[in-house]
C-alpha cells in the first residue's frame, strides 16, 4: 500500500525520516508553512523560510524517492504581532503561485483572536481571488468553537468547502466538518490531538469519505510514520482495505489534486535516483557512498 503524509513539517526532521518514510511505502508529502518554536522577529526569515519550502525540502525528499510539496501561509500563531503579519502578508504572493505550492495553509485559529481572523480572512481572500486551495489550522483549545467559526468565515468569504481542506479534527469536529462538505484531516499524535485508536474508531463510524490522515510531524515529540502506522492498524482491526487506501493515500491525493499541482504520475513513473546531485553545493550525504538508480533501465 501506498502513504501520501499531506500535513507533515519536514523542516525539523532529519533526513533519517526520509529513508524510513521511504521504506515505509510513503510516496508524497506536504509541508504547510509552519511556526518554529519560537517567535520570528523579521519578514526576512519567514522568506528564507518559505524559499527553503519550495527548494530544498522539495531537494532533500527527492533525493530519496519521495515527492514533496507545500503549502504557504501565515500561521495562526504568529498572526499575533500586527506590523510583522502585514509585512508577511505581502511576501505571500512571491512564493504562493511556485511549482507544487498545492494550497494556502495552514492558516486559521490558535488563540482564536481578532488579529488571528483579520489575517485569515486576508489570507481565505487570496485564495479565493487566486482560485488556491486552503489548509485550515484548527485551535487546541475551544477546539470546536474554532473549527465552526473557521467554517463560518471560509462561507463568508464564498469558498467552496470541496477546496478547504479542516485539519487537526476530532471526534467533536467532525460531524459538522463532514456535514458541510469540508475535507475532514485527522492528525495522529503521540499525546495530543489523535491517537491511532481513536482514527480507527473514526473510519468505522463515519466511512472513507472526504476522510485524510496526516502526521503533523514536527520539531516536537511526534511520529513521520504515523500515517503507515495507522493504516496497519486499521487493517489489523478489520476495517477495508479500500477504506485505508482512501484515508492514507487517495482522499489526500483527490483534495490536493484540485490545486493542479500534485498529481499520481509524479510518483508512480519511474523517475532516476542520483544522490550525487547537489543543491546550491550542498548535498544530503555525509560521507556515505551516493545511491544511483535509474529504474527505467532493464539491467
Amino acid at each position: 500500500m501506498k502513504f501520501i503524509d499531506p500535513h507533515i513539517h519536514m523542516s525539523a526532521r532529519t533526513t533519517d525520516d526520509y529513508e524510513a518514510m521511504a521504506r515505509a511505502g510513503v510516496v508524497a508529502v506536504i509541508e504547510p508553512a509552519f511556526w518554529v518554536g519560537q517567535p520570528r522577529t523579521r519578514a526576512a526569515s519567514f522568506q528564507d523560510y518559505f524559499a527553503s519550502l519550495v527548494g530544498w525540502e522539495r531537494f532533500r525528499a527527492a533525493q530519496f524517492g519521495v515527492q514533496h510539496y507545500c503549502a504557504i501561509g501565515l500561521n495562526a500563531k504568529e498572526a499575533n504581532n500586527d506590523r510583522l503579519a502585514a509585512e508577511v502578508l505581502e511576501l505571500l504572493p512571491l512564493f504562493l503561485f511556485k511549482e507544487r505550492v498545492v494550497a494556502v495553509g495552514e492558516i486559521g485559529f490558535d488563540e482564536i483572536s481578532a488579529l488571528e481572523e483579520k489575517y485569515f480572512r486576508a489570507q481565505l481572500e487570496l485564495a479565493r481571488e487566486h482560485g488556491m486551495l486552503v489548509l485550515i489550522h484548527t485551535p487546541h483549545r475551544d477546539k470546536k468553537a474554532g473549527t465552526l467559526r473557521s467554517m463560518e468565515i471560509c462561507e463568508e468569504h464564498g469558498l467552496a468547502p470541496s477546496r478547504v481542506i479542516v485539519d487537526h479534527n476530532n471526534e467533536e469536529t467532525v460531524a459538522e466538518v463532514l456535514r458541510r462538505g469540508y475535507w475532514a484531516a485527522f492528525t495522529i499524535y503521540p499525546k495530543t490531538k489523535m491517537g491511532n485508536e481513536r482514527m480507527v474508531e473514526v473510519l468505522r463510524r463515519y466511512g472513507p469519505e472526504r476522510i485524510i490522515v496526516d502526521s503533523s510531524s514536527d520539531w516536537g515529540v511526534s511520529d513521520p510514520l504515523a500515517v503507515p502506522k495507522t493504516a496497519t492498524l486499521m487493517l489489523e482491526r478489520g476495517l477495508p482495505a479500500a477504506h485505508v487506501e482512501a484515508a492514507c493515500y487517495g482522499n489526500a491525493l483527490a483534495a490536493y489534486g484540485q490545486s493542479g499541482q500534485m498529481r499520481a504520475q509524479d510518483w508512480s513513473e519511474p523517475q532516476p535516483l542520483d544522490q550525487s546531485r547537489l543543491f546550491e553545493g550542498n548535498s544530503v550525504l555525509r560521507g556515505q557512498e551516493p545511491r544511483i538508480e535509474d529504474p527505467r533501465v532493464i539491467r
